[in-house]
């Protein structure tokens, strides 16, 4: 008898499998103020965590979240509250949406409030302290979903400021001054073809070029001084009236961190969007104003302090702003995409489909109208 532990599936002459296109849903202010209520008055946790995932209802195990790769955390803590130290292989974007406190990582201490922004690097060691009045409340957006699935999402807690799992790196450090040459400089490193295919040695996997990815802190207060020029941009723009939080480590990939962009948006009043698609995957939390969105031809209403996915992947959708400025903190996997080269996007329906970051991009009308006034 056959003790094989595998199959074949015979995909020959298979066609497209239709994509499963997750719905757009809103979380209301009202639940999310609810549910911050809620973790504000339960016990302590043993890791001074009191978070609550907010999750999609498609959404099932391993990696919960309110898209297929990211999840939004709501994080609570109470006056002289403090977390113990985490390290994980995921990273984030996070944002203050009430009171104040402050993060560590790394070893640095930023002191954030409301509408402060900051992102956290994969592997940095990390802790947050509530020295306020108030509790402190934020959204974290991470990639854990993602590495879930993959089932290759490795966290840790302790106490202290060194992991448990650090040990090791004292005797490579050492070992690597005792070296007089690094490895990688013995290893082949040699084009073989006039196209451009290389041939590397082992040593080149193990030991990557390093870019320094830290943590950055974007102060709401220095930048709100910056929406009204965005906002201010002549009627008839047909971009985005927003600010990329940029992180220079992610260079071309134009992220906050290697796998999310968060911008900062300033809409006028009655400023409707051209609908647009991508296959990255977009969600808004309402900072002030009031509008809605169309995403697939259903319209969503939507107002300061609600939740939106408001860009499922590959979804045409367009964002209205109604009787007063709007903004909002937009996160999107695009440069995870970039990353994977599988960012598509077509910014208007009668504009072709284009692989971002492999072919040339698409142009606003900012220089003409530039150019016309």
């Amino acid at each position: 008898m056959s003790s094989k532990t595998y199959r074949f599936v015979d995909v020959s002459g298979a066609k497209p499998r239709e994509q499963n296109m997750w719905p757009s849903i809103v979380i209301p202010k009202e639940a999310i103020d609810e549910e911050i209520g809620r973790l504000q008055d339960i016990g302590r946790p043993d890791n001074g965590r009191r978070a609550s995932l907010i999750v999609h209802p498609e959404s099932t195990q391993p990696g919960l979240g309110l898209a297929p790769g990211i999840d939004v955390t709501i994080n609570v803590l109470n006056p002289g509250e403090r977390c113990l130290n985490v390290r994980k292989n995921s990273n984030m974007v996070e944002i203050c949406i009430s009171g104040s406190g402050v993060a560590i990582c790394d070893g640095k201490q930023t002191r954030v409030s409301k509408f402060d922004v900051w992102n956290t690097p994969s592997m940095a060691i990390h802790s947050y302290y509530n020295d306020g009045k108030e509790p402190w409340v934020r959204l974290s957006y991470s990639n854990a979903p993602l590495l879930e699935k993959l089932e290759v999402h490795y966290v840790e807690e302790f106490e202290g400021d060194t992991p448990p799992s650090d040990e090791g790196k004292k005797a490579a450090a050492i070992a690597g001054a005792n070296s007089a040459v690094r490895a990688r400089d013995l290893a082949l490193r040699e084009q073989i073809t006039e196209e451009g295919a290389h041939l590397l040695g082992y040593e080149w996997l193990i030991d990557i070029d390093v870019i320094e990815s830290k943590s950055l802190h974007w102060p709401w207060e220095i930048v709100q001084k910056y929406l009204p020029s965005v906002e201010d941009i002549a009627r008839g723009y047909n971009g985005r009236r927003l600010f990329v939080l940029y992180n220079p480590a992610t260079e071309r990939r134009i992220g906050t961190t290697h796998s999310f962009f968060a911008t900062i948006s300033s809409s006028p009043p009655d400023n409707h969007h051209i609908p647009h698609r991508h296959s990255s995957v977009a969600m808004n939390y309402y900072l002030r104003g009031r509008g809605y969105s169309k995403v697939n031809g259903q319209r969503l209403d939507w107002k300061a302090g609600d939740l939106i996915l408001s860009a499922p992947g590959w979804a045409m959708h367009s964002h209205h702003s109604g009787d007063e400025t709007t903004s909002a903190l937009t996160i999107q996997d695009h440069p995870l995409q970039i990353a994977m080269e599988s960012l598509i996007w077509q910014e208007r329906i009668d504009q072709p489909i284009l692989t971002l970051g492999r072919e040339a991009g698409f142009e606003s009308n900012r220089a003409q109208l530039a150019s016309a006034s």
